[in-house]
């Protein structure tokens, strides 16, 4: 038997891999992100603050109302709360080649008041370099420019930036009624 205790066998293990191990590498320098949930409107792709985002859902049943705009699907009851349905394409005049089923729901609150926007498709998390930020609008239909406030450019794809709350302020997006 070996004369080594237990410690001593400890401690020659640890200097062999210290000297036989290699650095980490270095990380050369920060980058600030920002981040969103990505989503699209036929073939236009947008980022919502997370912040803005309560929920995302399958496009549950929902109850038809009457005396309502076009893009008002209706209500539908999502855990105890009465949310109104709207579909987003069709509000920003956008007409969607998807099948209701197929497409998904970003629900927004503002002021205690609960949205759910049928939109084609979710994304999932984004995240863009801060400084990769561009103020202007790219080409998009005139009726999503008012609620976009940028966009950024990742992998040959630009991203709007999507403002939920000039969404939800808008004069025409609180007018539902007929």
């Amino acid at each position: 038997m070996s004369d080594i205790t237990p410690i001593a066998l400890l401690r020659d293990i640890e200097s062999r891999v210290r000297t036989s191990a290699t650095g980490l590498p270095e990380q050369s320098e920060v980058t600030e992100t920002w981040s969103g949930i990505g989503f699209r409107i036929g073939e236009h792709y947008f980022v919502a603050p997370m912040s803005e985002v309560k929920e995302i859902l399958r496009v549950p049943a929902y109850t038809r109302l009457p005396n309502v705009q076009a893009w008002v699907l209706g209500v539908s009851n999502i855990r105890g709360r009465l949310i109104p349905i709207i579909d987003l394409n069709t509000f920003l005049s956008y007409e969607s080649q998807l099948a209701i089923r197929n497409r998904r729901i970003l629900v927004i609150e503002q002021n205690e008041q609960s949205d759910g926007l049928v939109i084609d498709g979710v994304e999932g998390m984004q995240y863009f370099p801060v400084d990769d930020f561009n103020e202007s609008a790219p080409a998009i239909p005139e009726g999503i420019k008012p609620f976009v406030t940028g966009h950024f450019v990742k992998e040959d794809r630009v991203w709007c930036r999507f403002n939920m709350r000039d969404l939800f302020e808008n004069e025409e997006f609180q007018g539902v009624a007929v």
